[in-house]
Protein backbone atom coordinates (compact mmCIF):
# COMPACT_ATOMS: atom_id res chain seq x y z
CA UNK A 1 0.00 0.00 0.00
CA UNK A 2 1.52 3.11 -1.30
CA UNK A 3 1.93 6.03 1.64
CA UNK A 4 -0.04 9.68 1.09
CA UNK A 5 1.59 12.44 2.16
CA UNK A 6 -0.11 16.17 3.34
CA UNK A 7 2.35 19.39 3.05
CA UNK A 8 0.50 22.23 3.78
CA UNK A 9 1.84 25.81 4.88
CA UNK A 10 0.02 27.08 7.95
CA UNK A 11 -0.84 30.51 6.42
CA UNK A 12 -2.41 28.24 4.03
CA UNK A 13 -4.27 25.28 5.88
CA UNK A 14 -5.87 26.99 8.37
CA UNK A 15 -8.73 24.08 8.21
CA UNK A 16 -6.34 21.05 8.35
CA UNK A 17 -4.71 22.58 11.81
CA UNK A 18 -7.94 23.65 12.78
CA UNK A 19 -9.12 19.78 12.13
CA UNK A 20 -5.81 18.36 14.30
CA UNK A 21 -6.53 20.96 17.04
CA UNK A 22 -8.93 18.61 19.04
CA UNK A 23 -7.46 15.30 21.11
CA UNK A 24 -10.33 13.68 20.64
CA UNK A 25 -9.99 14.43 16.80
CA UNK A 26 -6.37 13.43 16.73
CA UNK A 27 -7.85 9.82 18.54
CA UNK A 28 -10.04 9.34 15.53
CA UNK A 29 -7.39 9.72 13.22
CA UNK A 30 -5.19 7.76 14.81
CA UNK A 31 -7.70 4.74 15.20
CA UNK A 32 -8.89 4.51 11.39
CA UNK A 33 -4.78 5.04 10.73
CA UNK A 34 -4.28 2.10 12.73
CA UNK A 35 -7.24 -0.08 12.62
CA UNK A 36 -8.60 0.72 8.82
CA UNK A 37 -11.93 2.30 7.84
CA UNK A 38 -14.80 2.39 9.97
CA UNK A 39 -18.45 3.79 10.57
CA UNK A 40 -19.31 6.38 13.34
CA UNK A 41 -20.94 4.01 15.17
CA UNK A 42 -17.48 1.72 15.52
CA UNK A 43 -15.74 4.76 16.03
CA UNK A 44 -17.78 5.70 19.11
CA UNK A 45 -17.21 2.21 20.66
CA UNK A 46 -13.65 2.10 20.27
CA UNK A 47 -13.15 5.32 21.61
CA UNK A 48 -15.68 5.24 24.44
CA UNK A 49 -17.48 8.07 22.96
CA UNK A 50 -21.20 9.55 22.79
CA UNK A 51 -22.02 9.10 19.01
CA UNK A 52 -23.12 12.72 18.96
CA UNK A 53 -19.82 14.05 19.79
CA UNK A 54 -17.99 11.26 17.13
CA UNK A 55 -20.77 12.78 14.60
CA UNK A 56 -19.34 16.20 15.24
CA UNK A 57 -15.94 16.10 15.22
CA UNK A 58 -16.58 13.54 11.93
CA UNK A 59 -17.78 16.51 10.34
CA UNK A 60 -14.53 18.61 10.73
CA UNK A 61 -12.16 15.87 10.06
CA UNK A 62 -14.24 15.87 6.43
CA UNK A 63 -14.44 19.76 6.22
CA UNK A 64 -10.42 19.87 5.96
CA UNK A 65 -10.07 16.40 3.91
CA UNK A 66 -8.88 14.61 6.84
CA UNK A 67 -10.84 11.88 6.14
CA UNK A 68 -12.91 10.98 3.23
CA UNK A 69 -16.68 8.87 3.81
CA UNK A 70 -18.24 6.43 1.24
CA UNK A 71 -21.83 5.08 1.41
CA UNK A 72 -22.95 1.81 2.01
CA UNK A 73 -26.03 -0.32 2.68
CA UNK A 74 -25.91 -2.08 5.86
CA UNK A 75 -28.88 -4.18 7.12
CA UNK A 76 -31.13 -1.44 8.04
CA UNK A 77 -30.28 1.24 5.56
CA UNK A 78 -26.91 3.00 4.91
CA UNK A 79 -24.40 4.17 6.90
CA UNK A 80 -21.17 6.22 6.19
CA UNK A 81 -17.84 4.65 6.12
CA UNK A 82 -15.04 6.98 7.24
CA UNK A 83 -11.63 6.36 5.82
CA UNK A 84 -8.08 8.06 7.00
CA UNK A 85 -6.88 10.29 3.94
CA UNK A 86 -3.05 10.91 4.60
CA UNK A 87 -0.43 9.30 6.75
CA UNK A 88 1.79 11.90 7.48
CA UNK A 89 0.66 15.58 7.81
CA UNK A 90 3.86 18.11 7.18
CA UNK A 91 3.86 21.44 7.71
CA UNK A 92 6.09 23.65 6.49
CA UNK A 93 6.19 27.57 5.91
CA UNK A 94 7.02 28.22 2.09
CA UNK A 95 9.16 31.10 2.58
CA UNK A 96 11.50 28.90 5.00
CA UNK A 97 14.29 28.60 2.30
CA UNK A 98 15.94 32.11 1.96
CA UNK A 99 17.17 32.66 -1.67
CA UNK A 100 20.38 32.03 -2.63
CA UNK A 101 22.38 35.18 -2.65
CA UNK A 102 23.67 36.91 -5.77
CA UNK A 103 27.15 35.72 -4.60
CA UNK A 104 26.66 32.15 -3.76
CA UNK A 105 27.58 29.00 -5.82
CA UNK A 106 25.97 25.64 -5.52
CA UNK A 107 25.93 22.27 -6.68
CA UNK A 108 23.74 19.28 -6.34
CA UNK A 109 25.55 15.70 -6.70
CA UNK A 110 23.42 12.75 -6.91
CA UNK A 111 24.45 10.02 -5.02
CA UNK A 112 25.55 7.65 -7.71
CA UNK A 113 28.36 10.10 -10.14
CA UNK A 114 31.02 9.51 -7.23
CA UNK A 115 34.40 9.16 -9.17
CA UNK A 116 36.23 6.81 -6.82
CA UNK A 117 34.97 3.63 -4.01
CA UNK A 118 36.46 1.40 -1.80
CA UNK A 119 34.48 0.28 0.47
CA UNK A 120 33.32 -3.15 2.78
CA UNK A 121 30.47 -5.75 3.26
CA UNK A 122 27.89 -5.09 4.58
CA UNK A 123 26.93 -2.57 1.86
CA UNK A 124 24.55 -1.32 -1.15
CA UNK A 125 22.75 0.51 -3.21
CA UNK A 126 19.27 1.15 -4.48
CA UNK A 127 17.10 3.35 -6.33
CA UNK A 128 13.82 4.61 -5.66
CA UNK A 129 12.73 1.25 -7.44
CA UNK A 130 15.16 -1.18 -6.01
CA UNK A 131 18.04 -2.42 -5.38
CA UNK A 132 20.88 -2.32 -7.42
CA UNK A 133 23.30 -4.99 -8.56
CA UNK A 134 23.99 -7.47 -5.36
CA UNK A 135 23.97 -6.79 -2.03
CA UNK A 136 26.93 -6.98 0.20
CA UNK A 137 29.52 -7.51 -2.69
CA UNK A 138 31.47 -4.35 -3.46
CA UNK A 139 32.10 -5.25 -6.91
CA UNK A 140 28.56 -3.78 -7.14
CA UNK A 141 29.37 -0.20 -6.60
CA UNK A 142 30.93 -0.24 -10.17
CA UNK A 143 27.63 -1.24 -11.58
CA UNK A 144 26.54 1.14 -14.48
CA UNK A 145 23.25 1.98 -12.46
CA UNK A 146 25.04 3.00 -9.46
CA UNK A 147 23.70 6.72 -11.52
CA UNK A 148 20.42 6.01 -10.09
CA UNK A 149 21.19 5.25 -6.46
CA UNK A 150 18.93 7.45 -4.13
CA UNK A 151 20.83 5.29 -1.12
CA UNK A 152 23.83 3.79 -0.27
CA UNK A 153 25.33 2.28 2.69
CA UNK A 154 29.01 0.24 3.56
CA UNK A 155 30.58 -0.05 6.40
CA UNK A 156 34.24 0.67 6.35
CA UNK A 157 35.52 2.56 3.70
CA UNK A 158 34.38 5.78 1.22
CA UNK A 159 32.75 7.33 -1.41
CA UNK A 160 35.13 10.30 -3.41
CA UNK A 161 33.02 12.53 -5.78
CA UNK A 162 34.72 15.47 -7.77
CA UNK A 163 32.82 18.93 -8.18
CA UNK A 164 33.61 21.63 -10.41
CA UNK A 165 35.48 24.75 -8.85
CA UNK A 166 32.93 26.92 -10.30
CA UNK A 167 34.29 29.60 -8.51
CA UNK A 168 38.21 29.87 -10.30
CA UNK A 169 36.47 29.35 -13.72
CA UNK A 170 34.38 32.58 -12.75
CA UNK A 171 37.54 34.07 -11.19
CA UNK A 172 35.96 34.64 -8.12
CA UNK A 173 37.45 34.34 -4.46
CA UNK A 174 35.77 31.67 -1.90
CA UNK A 175 35.10 33.07 1.27
CA UNK A 176 32.89 29.73 2.96
CA UNK A 177 32.34 26.10 1.38
CA UNK A 178 29.58 23.93 2.61
CA UNK A 179 28.36 20.63 1.74
CA UNK A 180 24.92 19.58 2.61
CA UNK A 181 24.11 15.90 3.30
CA UNK A 182 21.91 13.66 5.12
CA UNK A 183 23.72 10.55 6.96
CA UNK A 184 22.79 8.28 9.77
CA UNK A 185 24.97 5.13 11.15
CA UNK A 186 24.63 1.59 9.46
CA UNK A 187 23.55 -1.48 11.22
CA UNK A 188 22.08 -4.75 10.20
CA UNK A 189 18.46 -3.96 10.77
CA UNK A 190 18.24 -0.72 12.41
CA UNK A 191 19.53 0.88 16.09
CA UNK A 192 18.91 4.39 17.08
CA UNK A 193 21.99 3.50 19.93
CA UNK A 194 24.98 2.87 16.89
CA UNK A 195 27.45 5.75 16.35
CA UNK A 196 29.80 6.11 13.57
CA UNK A 197 32.48 8.42 13.21
CA UNK A 198 31.82 9.88 9.38
CA UNK A 199 34.76 11.69 8.10
CA UNK A 200 34.62 14.38 5.37
CA UNK A 201 37.58 15.14 3.51
CA UNK A 202 38.34 18.06 0.36
CA UNK A 203 40.85 17.24 -1.94
CA UNK A 204 43.19 15.02 0.61
CA UNK A 205 43.08 17.14 3.25
CA UNK A 206 40.33 15.83 6.30
CA UNK A 207 38.47 19.21 7.12
CA UNK A 208 36.29 17.15 10.32
CA UNK A 209 34.29 13.93 11.57
CA UNK A 210 30.94 14.36 12.84
CA UNK A 211 29.54 11.29 15.50
CA UNK A 212 26.11 9.91 14.15
CA UNK A 213 24.11 8.71 16.98
CA UNK A 214 22.53 5.70 15.06
CA UNK A 215 20.55 4.06 12.33
CA UNK A 216 17.21 5.39 12.55
CA UNK A 217 14.01 3.41 11.88
CA UNK A 218 11.44 4.29 14.00
CA UNK A 219 9.27 5.02 11.18
CA UNK A 220 9.34 5.74 7.89
CA UNK A 221 11.24 8.34 5.98
CA UNK A 222 9.24 11.09 4.60
CA UNK A 223 10.60 10.49 0.39
CA UNK A 224 11.66 6.44 1.60
CA UNK A 225 9.26 4.33 -0.96
CA UNK A 226 7.00 1.71 -0.30
CA UNK A 227 8.48 -0.87 -1.15
CA UNK A 228 11.39 -0.40 1.36
CA UNK A 229 11.49 -2.76 4.71
CA UNK A 230 10.79 -1.21 7.28
CA UNK A 231 13.02 -2.84 9.29
CA UNK A 232 15.84 -1.06 7.41
CA UNK A 233 17.24 2.19 7.55
CA UNK A 234 14.75 4.91 7.09
CA UNK A 235 16.02 8.55 7.11
CA UNK A 236 19.27 10.43 8.66
CA UNK A 237 20.26 14.02 9.93
CA UNK A 238 20.78 16.45 7.34
CA UNK A 239 24.29 17.84 8.36
CA UNK A 240 25.73 20.93 6.96
CA UNK A 241 29.80 21.16 7.11
CA UNK A 242 30.86 24.76 6.66
CA UNK A 243 34.26 25.62 6.14
CA UNK A 244 35.81 29.58 6.55
CA UNK A 245 38.42 31.37 6.59
CA UNK A 246 38.99 30.64 10.59
CA UNK A 247 38.16 27.00 10.40
CA UNK A 248 35.58 23.92 9.92
CA UNK A 249 32.08 23.96 11.57
CA UNK A 250 29.24 21.09 11.60
CA UNK A 251 25.70 22.54 12.02
CA UNK A 252 27.41 25.80 13.08
CA UNK A 253 29.50 24.08 16.05
CA UNK A 254 33.79 24.45 15.27
CA UNK A 255 34.73 21.03 15.25
CA UNK A 256 38.01 21.06 13.34
CA UNK A 257 40.92 24.23 12.81
CA UNK A 258 41.31 23.04 8.94
CA UNK A 259 40.91 26.64 7.22
CA UNK A 260 39.85 27.39 3.71
CA UNK A 261 44.01 28.39 4.02
CA UNK A 262 44.51 25.26 4.32
CA UNK A 263 42.70 24.12 1.30
CA UNK A 264 44.14 26.35 -1.39
CA UNK A 265 41.06 26.43 -3.30
CA UNK A 266 42.35 28.84 -5.58
CA UNK A 267 44.51 26.47 -7.14
CA UNK A 268 42.27 23.27 -7.93
CA UNK A 269 40.36 22.90 -10.71
CA UNK A 270 38.23 20.57 -9.03
CA UNK A 271 36.73 19.96 -5.54
CA UNK A 272 36.71 16.63 -4.63
CA UNK A 273 34.81 15.23 -1.38
CA UNK A 274 35.66 12.23 0.22
CA UNK A 275 33.10 10.36 2.87
CA UNK A 276 34.62 8.19 4.84
CA UNK A 277 34.56 6.01 7.62
CA UNK A 278 38.10 4.97 8.40
CA UNK A 279 39.53 2.30 9.42
CA UNK A 280 40.88 2.94 12.93
CA UNK A 281 37.48 5.04 13.67
CA UNK A 282 36.86 4.94 17.27
CA UNK A 283 33.17 4.48 16.86
CA UNK A 284 32.79 1.83 13.29
CA UNK A 285 29.44 2.41 13.01
CA UNK A 286 28.81 2.34 9.09
CA UNK A 287 27.53 4.82 7.01
CA UNK A 288 24.16 5.43 5.43
CA UNK A 289 23.67 8.23 2.62
CA UNK A 290 20.42 9.10 1.58
CA UNK A 291 19.60 10.98 -1.74
CA UNK A 292 16.52 11.87 -3.78
CA UNK A 293 13.98 9.87 -2.94
CA UNK A 294 15.04 8.35 0.34
CA UNK A 295 14.74 9.58 3.57
CA UNK A 296 13.53 13.15 4.93
CA UNK A 297 14.72 15.61 2.68
CA UNK A 298 14.94 14.50 -1.05
CA UNK A 299 17.57 16.20 -2.02
CA UNK A 300 21.01 15.59 -3.60
CA UNK A 301 24.53 16.10 -1.86
CA UNK A 302 25.22 19.89 -2.20
CA UNK A 303 28.20 21.89 -2.35
CA UNK A 304 27.28 25.70 -1.76
CA UNK A 305 30.38 28.42 -2.19
CA UNK A 306 30.57 31.59 -1.11
CA UNK A 307 32.10 34.04 -3.06
CA UNK A 308 33.10 37.90 -2.49
CA UNK A 309 31.00 40.15 -3.98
Amino acid sequence: MSRNFLVIDPEEGIDVLKGLASPIRVKMLKLLHLEGAMNGNEIAEKLGLPQSTVSTNLQILEGAGLIRTETQKARKGNQKICHSTFDEVLVMFKDDIEPLRANTIEVSMPLGLYTSCEVSAPCGLCSSEGIIGLLDVPDTFLDPDRMKAGLIWFTRGYLEYQFPNNAKLAQNTIESMEFMLELSSEVPGTSADWPSDITLSVNGTEIGTWLSTGDFGDKRGVYTPDWWKLKGSQYGKLKSWRVTMDGTYVDGMKISPVSLHDLDLGNHHSIRLRIAVKPDAKHPGGINIFGRGFGNYDQDITLRLQTAP
